[in-house]
């Protein structure tokens, strides 16, 4: 979501002399993305961003996927996961492709060293809990419901408040930005848009650390997280402007489209990336044709893999999924309601239901350890009897 900010102190014009009180230059850095030729922001520090004492590699950043089996539905109960930790070195990978990575992380401890991404963007998707994200660019605070989007190369910590934070994470190779469609070509959100540029928060305050020592960073990049041991404080910056910084925006401040007829999933895009779209399921009016069936219907997904994670709320069309969950209905094969589902939603008038959607472009694997939380029944679901089912298979 790109737009003009400006924090702290800089210059009147970029590529000049800044001065400190004492006399010396202040560090100028130019942070964008595709060669010059993308948005950018550009920092100035006290010291430069280059300035490393120590640097390698900390560990392998190697996920195991499961082997090929038979292509089919899978449900992974991540609520049932108890490993705590901290916002990064806590998360547990469910999927994953070569555009992205999908995972869960129950935070209960702040982060006691510093975090880059130097493969592509983050989102960070809150389903419980307060607390803050520092970062180069400032600090935002976030609550239950936030996307918290943390452009590639943006150093961060996360320091949850006391209590539990559970986050879904999605990490990802590319960018993350509002969908073009609902973009004019200035870049302003147009009217029909579901949302617009009020509803998105940045950094809030700009605080400035100028002390020397030790610490450390670790930089995701090239298949490993590397360790970089810095000479000064990470967040030495006095001030930035520009299009590229974290921002946030909350699920409760998108605008559902809805019609008289059952309208597709590409009405509930929020973001996109490389070969992947994101979308927000939210409480809304269902459909008013007078003989409308508010349930979705059967359908393929021909060319995209399509993962929900159920946040809250009755989902009008699945049975047996819980808060935490998370369902892969993959391409090549056709998903739609269970049994029963689309007699049940004939006359309602609302929902309250609570979903992320995440459709990708190529497929994606489940990862070992998600194993331990998949209900391998799930498959067999939509037959009468599935138990009976799942014995003559």
């Amino acid at each position: 979501m790109a737009y003009y900010r400006r924090m702290g102190d800089i210059p009147g014009k970029r590529h000049t002399m800044f001065r400190k009180p004492d006399g010396t230059l202040y560090r100028e850095q130019v942070m964008g993305t595709k060669g010059f030729s993308g948005i950018q922001s550009i920092l100035y520090h006290h010291y430069p961003p280059t300035a490393v004492g120590k640097a390698e590699v900390y560990a392998a950043f190697d996920i195991e996927f499961e082997e090929q089996g038979a292509l089919r539905h899978r449900h992974l109960l991540t609520g049932d996961c108890s490993d705590t930790g901290d916002a990064v070195a806590g998360r547990r990978y469910m999927l994953g492709n070569e555009d992205l990575l999908i995972a869960i992380a129950n935070v209960d401890r702040p982060m006691d060293y510093f975090y880059r991404n130097g493969d592509g963007d983050e989102l960070l998707f809150v389903h419980e809990g307060e607390g803050t994200v520092e970062t180069m660019f400032g600090t935002l605070r976030y609550r239950p419901g936030d996307y918290i989007v943390i452009p590639i190369g943006t150093i961060y910590r996360v320091i949850p408040e006391p209590g539990r934070t559970k986050l879904l994470a999605v990490e990802t190779n590319s960018w993350i930005t509002t969908p073009n469609r609902y973009r004019n070509a200035h870049g302003q959100l147009l009217e029909h848009s579901p949302f617009c540029e009020r509803d998105f928060r940045g950094p809030e305050k700009l605080d400035t650390y100028a002390e020397l020592g030790e610490f450390e960073v670790r930089t995701k990049s090239r298949g490993h997280i590397h360790l970089h041991m810095f000479n000064h404080h990470p967040f030495d910056v006095v001030g930035w402007d520009g299009y590229l910084y974290p921002w946030i925006f909350n699920i409760a401040d998108f605008e559902p489209i809805t019609g008289r007829i059952h309208m597709p999933p590409p009405i509930h895009q929020t973001f996109e990336g490389n070969n992947f779209v994101i979308c927000s399921f939210v409480p809304r009016l269902y459909d008013y044709h007078p003989e409308g069936i508010p349930a979705p219907y059967f359908h393929s997904n021909v060319d995209s893999d399509e993962v929900l994670y159920y946040v809250r709320g009755n989902f009008m069309s699945r049975k047996g999924v819980k808060e935490g969950s998370i369902t892969l209905h993959p391409s090549g094969i056709p998903h739609g309601p269970h049994p029963g589902k689309i007699e049940d939603s004939i006359g309602k008038k609302e929902t309250t239901e609570l979903a992320v959607m995440i459709d990708t472009f190529r497929p994606l694997r489940v990862v070992k350890q998600a194993l331990a939380y998949e209900d391998s029944q799930y498959m067999y679901s939509w037959c009468a009897d599935s138990q009976e089912a799942s014995r003559t298979v």
